[in-house]
């Protein structure tokens, strides 16, 4: 997503020098999010970007997995030889995290690419006992599909309730109901000590009986083969990028899953794994690459949205640093929304089957406005209303 949208943002921009996207694997670049949902249930074949790479004169190279950087010679290592550059832009993604001691082991699947999906549409059509090790965003969005196809489904998280890593307990504790709703049986505080073909061994000395496993534990920005290179990352693997969009290395730039950005705006640095930034990002990368200097601050409002158990949920904003949190309607109910305030504005909302909320919360988040408490905790008052 990133790497394409930089490529097109760079030509509808002006740009008209010569621009190579090189992708590692052999499929015409496409969308992630519908691999959880009509790909993944085979009401889509695939998911390509409607984009004429021919018409915009990008020279688009599949299949090429580019395994080293040497800056000093501006030069990229691939299979298939070296690849010159002028201005780089790193756009190499995340990739899943795994349960050590599984690769290999039948059965086992992740959800992640194109061909994960491929692999796993026949599994479930099957409508085998599925065991899915995870209940973030993705565990959530597979168990979903499972459902809709038939499989019994049981997933298992470490943590002790679900989404512990994104959200606090007091808006996760309505999400976990939805399991049970959908008929899925929900394990939490559960540890997972190995897998086995057929069946999950949790810590506790529980085996669960699986004719397909999927683990969905979260992932982590794909830049393993930046060692060595100069180019200068975080704790987290993610490339530190500044407030332009700018490596530690000259001309080099990286915008995605990949990189973490300085926002002004919440006062700390952001690494964002969701479809908006991939697409906002790159037209920061273009402007400034365009303008030779830096031009152009990226400090956006996160936005991102997950389709589960028959229900839309949307997140604009970061709580982190929040003083307050508002609920906007009954959780127990088919639609509320949770707002989070710091210092008297707004700064997150999350919206369930509340599409004005996020619209309108969003933009109280970009123009951080005070608010009235009152007002946004009630869900009859409209966001755009609730000005201090």
């Amino acid at each position: 997503m990133a790497g394409v949208q930089t490529a097109v943002a760079l030509r509808e921009q002006g740009f008209t020098g010569p621009v190579t996207l090189l992708g590692a694997e052999p499929h015409q670049p496409y969308d992630r999010p519908p691999l959880s949902k009509a790909v993944l249930l085979g009401k889509a074949e695939d998911s390509a970007f409607d984009v004429d790479f021919q018409g915009l004169d990008i020279d688009l190279r599949l299949g090429v997995e580019v395994t080293g950087l040497r800056a000093a010679v501006h030069e990229l290592d691939t299979e298939r030889g070296p690849v010159p550059y002028g201005t780089l832009v790193l756009a190499t993604g995340a990739e899943p995290l795994t349960v050590p001691g599984t690769e290999g082991v039948p059965g086992v699947h992740l959800l992640r690419t194109l061909d994960d999906a491929a692999r796993l549409r026949p599994v479930l059509a099957a409508s085998p006992r599925a065991v899915v090790v995870g209940a973030g965003w993705i565990g959530a969005e597979f168990a979903t599909a499972a459902r809709e196809a038939g499989c019994e489904v049981t997933v298992v998280e470490a943590a002790d309730r679900v989404l512990a890593g994104a959200l606090p307990a007091e808006v996760t504790e309505p999400m976990a109901r939805w399991y049970q709703e959908a008929g899925a049986e929900l394990i939490t505080g559960a540890k997972v000590a190995g897998i086995e073909e057929g069946r999950v061994l949790l810590a506790d000395g529980r085996a669960l009986p699986a004719g397909a496993v999927v683990v969905g534990i979260g992932a982590r920005p794909a830049t393993g083969w930046l060692d060595g290179t100069g180019v200068e990352r975080g704790s987290d693997g993610s490339i530190t990028a500044d407030a332009y969009l700018r490596t530690s290395l000259p001309g080099v730039y990286a915008v995605g899953d990949c990189a973490s950005f300085p926002s002004g705006r919440y006062g700390r640095r952001l690494l964002v794994h969701h479809w908006d930034n991939a697409l906002q990002g790159p037209r920061a990368v273009a402007a400034n690459i365009l303008a030779g200097e830096p031009a152009q601050v990226y400090d956006p409002v996160p936005y991102f949205w997950s389709e589960q158990f028959g229900r839309f949920v949307q997140y604009a904003g970061h709580h982190g640093g929040a003083d307050t949190l508002l609920l906007r309607g009954d959780p127990a109910g088919p639609a509320w929304s949770a707002c989070w305030l710091r210092e008297g504005a707004l700064v997150a909302v999350l919206a369930v089957g509340r599409p004005r909320d996020l619209a309108q919360g969003r933009r109280l988040i970009e123009t951080a406005v005070p608010v009235d408490p009152a007002k946004v905790a009630d869900p009859g008052t409209p966001l755009k209303s609730a000005t201090a």
